[in-house]
């Protein structure tokens, strides 16, 4: 009578890394609160019209100034309109543009980063440098400069956050590709006679994807912070754009007798910082092992 041996059940690889990568959220419960976060503010932003209780423009002067009641949760502002509403739509703004100016640079810079890594020489030298003068400048100085040279609106202050930006993701990528490059499967295309450019975007971009990634996510808490900045020096969104760097501009006069203009989109502010902020990290955690603690 032949033994019958029991085979052992391997799990799909698929199902073997979602496994992991639950193990590991749940060591770190601070970023699952950062996902809660911005999914909550994602979710918010995109169902603005279906959420917000009013129009975010529509002005009520018998209503202006009203203190946080039933009607309105987060109170009105100096014409009426509703402060809940406002900061719901200031959302789509404050998350839209951040998100666009980090896609923006992340791309833009990688992609630099990546062929100065891999060509080296005079081209990564002048690359390099121009990134050194960039870096010179504090970062919201430069942001407010880019932006009032290219007029006081919220295209233009995305844009100008986007060039700040954009030396950290060539930094980071040239730092990957100097690695890359020296890699066996790198040396092999070169000898096989393959172009440049087909082993920049075959090889050297798509293994600096990851720590871009992980900058992207951390910077973006940063990056809607500036955005907040600009909109509250007024040169960012214009009023009556609901935006909230613009209504705590707004606001800060009446702090002392109306707190809950300037309170609620400040409050809006920080989840939103906090929420990218530990989501970052435990990206951080995740994807890259050498930060393994």
């Amino acid at each position: 009578m032949e033994m019958q041996v029991e085979k052992p059940v391997f799990e799909p690889v698929s199902v073997q890394r979602k496994s992991l990568l639950w193990y590991k959220l749940q060591k770190n419960p601070m970023t699952l609160v950062g996902i809660l976060l911005v999914t909550a503010l994602t979710v918010i932003a995109i169902f603005a019209p279906c959420i917000a209780p009013s129009d975010p423009v529509k002005i009520n002067i018998l209503d202006r100034l009203e203190a946080p009641s039933v009607k309105h949760p987060f109170g009105t502002d100096e014409v009426g309109r509703d402060i809940l509403t406002r900061v719901i739509y200031g959302a789509r703004l404050s998350l839209g543009v951040g998100i666009t100016a980090v896609v923006i640079a992340g791309l833009i810079g990688s992609s630099i980063g990546a062929v100065s890594g891999y060509w080296g020489g005079t081209v990564d030298q002048i690359i390099m440098r121009i990134m050194d003068i960039i870096l010179s400048f504090p970062t919201l100085v430069l942001a407010m400069t880019l932006a009032a040279t290219l007029g006081p609106n919220l295209i233009n202050a995305m844009l100008a956050i986007a060039v700040v930006k954009i030396p950290v993701y060539v930094r980071l990528a040239r730092s990957e590709a100097l690695s890359v490059r020296e890699r066996l499967y790198v040396k092999a295309a070169k000898t096989f006679g393959l172009p440049d450019w087909y082993i920049i975007i075959r090889h050297i971009i798509p293994n600096t994807i990851t720590p871009v990634i992980i900058q992207t996510t951390l910077d973006l808490g940063d990056v809607i912070l500036l955005v907040a900045t600009l909109g509250f020096l007024g040169l960012g969104a214009q009023p009556p754009q609901p935006e909230w760097g613009t209504m705590i501009s707004t606001g800060f006069k009446h702090m002392i007798d109306q707190w809950w203009y300037p309170t609620f989109p400040g409050l809006a502010i920080f989840l939103a910082v906090v929420g990218f902020n530990l989501l970052g990290d435990g990206l951080r955690d995740i994807l890259d092992p050498k930060s393994a603690r």
